[in-house]
């Protein structure tokens, strides 16, 4: 079972390097790794040269954002599993491992979604991982299902049934994809394992803030549109406010965090 990961890469030399090596130490037979890089000015690419005898191989080519340049590398991949982690980013160690183990002992499950350790601008964990939600549309749609793109996986099978990443959308085309797939009957799956380092500092998208933004609500909003026309039921107003507070003050979830590893 050949597992393939892409990462795409637009002028992020402070971190790539570590990204890198994170994938490409991972002990397991038969794994690809494809690198994605658009055009960086930075010294990226000097970077992927460096490391291009361990690359499955690298796509230097113009693209129209993060969701094509992530289908250009996974239309160049070859594996039966596929995941992405974005060039700010770590696989944790032993991660590709368990997935390979988790998928052949679960062949009906076509997404895996795992735990994630926030890491800072300069590589030390947060003393709390932080676990998937189980994935339910109508949860996504209020805001309440958080899942680690860092730490997710899926069969190519659906990846490619649901046409992959829409790239039109420039800042939560992972959410989409999750969306997409579970609209097409897809069977996901989650463990408390962490499998991803997710990096946040001031100019990662996260940490800037932009998921508060009117660009990220309304292509939230054009989502949970596309909910309401294939018939999901979906929480009402009342029912969203207690649910964002109920979530927010879960203790189980706030001790599985700290659980988790």
């Amino acid at each position: 079972m050949r597992i393939s990961i892409v990462t795409i890469s637009y002028n992020q030399h402070r971190f790539l390097e570590d990204c890198i090596r994170s994938v490409v130490a991972q002990n397991v037979p038969d794994f690809e790794y494809i690198v994605v890089d658009p055009g960086s000015t930075d010294g990226s690419r000097e970077i992927i040269d460096r490391f291009a005898d361990r690359l499955s191989a690298k796509i230097y080519e113009p693209d129209g954002g993060p969701a094509d340049g992530l289908n250009k590398g996974f239309a160049r991949s070859t594996g039966e599993i596929l995941g992405y982690v974005n060039s700010d980013d770590r696989l944790a160690s032993g991660a590709l491992a368990f997935v390979r183990e988790f998928f052949l002992k679960n062949p009906g499950v076509d997404v895996l979604c795992s735990a994630i350790r926030i890491i800072d601008e300069n590589g030390r964990a947060d003393l709390r991982a932080r676990t998937p939600d189980r994935f339910d549309l109508a949860n996504y749609a209020a805001g309440t299902c958080t899942i680690g793109q860092q730490a997710t996986f899926i069969r190519r099978a659906m990846f490619e049934r649901v046409g992959g990443f829409n790239i039109a959308n420039r800042i939560c085309w992972d959410g989409e994809l999750l969306v997409d797939m579970a609209l097409a009957g897809a069977r996901f799956a989650r463990t408390k394992r962490v499998l991803g380092e997710f990096r946040i500092y001031p100019e990662s998208m996260t940490g800037s803030g932009m998921f508060e933004s009117p660009r990220y609500r309304g292509e939230h909003e054009r989502i949970v549109a596309k909910m309401r026309e294939r018939g999901v039921r979906l929480h009402s107003p009342a029912r969203i406010r207690l649910h964002r507070l109920a979530y927010k003050f879960n203790v189980k979830r706030h001790l599985d965090y700290l659980l988790a590893r």
